[in-house]
């Protein structure tokens, strides 16, 4: 289909070494004048969905500052543009949980809010773990926990987990799991 939109202008109005904010004049689909703001992140969204033969999974615990409160989430982590999103995959899991995985699987790419943000990822269901250390960045004060899958998917429809990556990554493999599509 052919973009309603047309861009009059833009200048960046923010940048860091993670999202780049831009003001755009925009004559919008009617053609009136309009302004947007668009939000451009320089990483890919990365989220792992780690399980075993029991059909555990592991789930980790942050305090997330936008948001000035804690966070269950799958493990994520940023990608950075032109990287491959599994080798960034293998990377997260190991470093947030201290697990390896032998078998990926991608189940699914997304855009976090695409009416404000290009941002867009990628998750894996990772299986055949096998267990060491986690190695946390510095900015990360990280607890683990390990529950089977459907009490994680009962988090998700509790409203425990509110992670949209989170969410759509552990809903999708349930989604396998129902659709006899989880062989592990």
């Amino acid at each position: 289909m052919k973009n309603p939109w047309k861009t009059l202008s833009q200048k960046t109005a923010y940048e860091n070494p993670w999202i780049k904010v831009t003001h755009r004049d925009v004559l919008n689909p009617s053609g009136n004048p309009g302004i947007y703001g668009v939000v451009h992140f320089k990483n890919l969204a990365i989220g792992i969905v780690p399980l075993d033969h029991q059909l555990n999974t592991w789930l980790v615990g942050q305090f997330r500052y936008t948001l000035n409160e804690y966070s269950w989430e799958i493990p994520e982590g940023g990608c950075p543009l032109g990287t491959e999103p599994l080798d960034t995959a293998r990377r997260e899991l190991i470093e947030e949980t201290g697990i390896r995985a032998t078998t990926w699987k991608k189940i699914l790419d997304f855009h976090t809010s695409n009416s404000v943000t290009d941002e867009a990822g990628t998750a894996f269901l990772a299986t055949d773990l096998s267990f060491g250390e986690s190695e946390p960045e510095d900015t990360e004060d990280l607890v683990v926990k390990k529950m089977p899958l459907a009490a994680a998917i009962e988090w998700v429809e509790e409203g425990k987990i509110t992670d949209s990556l989170s969410i759509m990554a552990l809903q999708k493999v349930a989604l396998m799991q129902a659709k006899g599509e989880l062989l592990i």
